[in-house]
């Protein structure tokens, strides 16, 4: 039997100017804390409305934890910062169940997942049990404790840190867990004139106690749910398919990109065109995700998960796979 194209209905112009508008409010916002870093703030609403998670992977100091407040502040989400160590437990991170006296009855007492803004600082610091519990939270939007599940606030995202220079004390991100984020920023060294703008902006006090809220809750999910009807056209589908199957191709990388990384490339694009005010899919939007989208996904033979080899191998996959006309 013949295969019936789906329909999906077009995303109403108006629609799309309130995306493009509130996008822009709160790009302008989070950039009045974290100074030239324009397209890496992007990257970040680009997540957002694809209600991804990201990876931020730098070294300390350059403002990933200011980003998180910012973004947090900017959307009026409530915000926790979980600072991973050893000796975290996954109950520290997903809550505890406890005999409340009064009541004479057991209680869950929620942890920070329960947070619609979480920031997992120095992830691979926590051991493999305690970031294993953050998979169904990232993935299904629920923790199950006690034999029940708990819905998680919407919006939901967790931004988790990692210095990629010290590995003295860490727990490498299993793949399974790298697979989960959508994106991998990096927000890397302000130039001269942004940092010196910086001193001067943090001399009585910080520019993010000042921050307002510019974007409501409501506001975000309506935004997040329209982007789902940008459309993709079939050729730029298969385009995108071709860049992922060619990663797994490649002699330079040990594992190439899973169908998770196809579907972050085709959602982020999908968001990214709706912050340009498209209602389509352009091939510059996928060009321009392939590296933040599928990098951390592949794992080379000579530099590990995420490093430089990958980064190559992606850059000469989009220079060779021809572009959709």
């Amino acid at each position: 039997m013949a295969c019936v194209p789906r329909f999906v209905p077009r995303v109403e112009d108006a629609t799309l100017k309130e995306i493009q508008t509130l996008s822009q409010r709160v790009l302008a916002n989070v950039q009045k804390v974290i100074l030239g870093k324009r397209e890496e703030v992007r990257l970040v609403l680009v997540a957002l409305l694809s209600e991804g998670h990201l990876l931020l992977e730098d070294v300390p100091g350059v403002g990933k934890t200011m980003l998180s407040r910012a973004v947090a502040r900017s959307l009026g989400c409530s915000y926790a910062r979980l600072q991973c160590t050893p000796d975290l437990l996954p109950a520290d991170l997903l809550g505890v169940t406890i005999y409340n006296q009064k009541t004479m009855d057991f209680e869950f007492r929620p942890g920070p997942v329960f947070h619609q803004v979480l920031l997992a600082d120095e992830i691979n610091r926590a051991t493999p049990k305690t970031q294993s519990a953050l998979l169904e939270c990232m993935d299904e939007r629920q923790v199950t404790t006690d034999g029940a599940a708990r819905a998680l606030p919407r919006p939901f995202l967790v931004m988790a840190t990692q210095n990629p220079i010290e590995y003295e004390g860490t727990f490498p991100l299993p793949e399974a867990q790298l697979d989960r984020f959508l994106l991998r920023v990096r927000l890397g060294y302000p130039s001269f004139e942004a940092e010196a703008e910086m001193l001067a902006a943090q001399q009585l006090r910080h520019p993010i106690e000042d921050l307002e809220q510019v974007v409501t809750s409501e506001e975000l999910l309506r935004m997040q749910a329209q982007v789902h009807t940008v459309r993709v056209e079939e050729s730029l589908r298969h385009y995108i398919v071709r860049l992922v199957q060619a990663t797994r191709e490649a002699d330079r990388l040990f594992l190439g990109a899973s169908p998770r990384g196809s579907q972050a490339l085709f959602r982020a694009s999908q968001a990214l065109a709706a912050m340009e005010g498209r209602d389509y899919v352009l091939p510059d939007d996928i060009k321009t995700l392939t590296v933040p989208a599928l990098s951390h996904r592949m794992i080379s033979r000579t530099d590990g998960v995420g490093g430089a080899a990958a980064t190559d191998v992606l850059r000469g996959v989009l220079e060779r796979i021809p572009v959709p006309v």
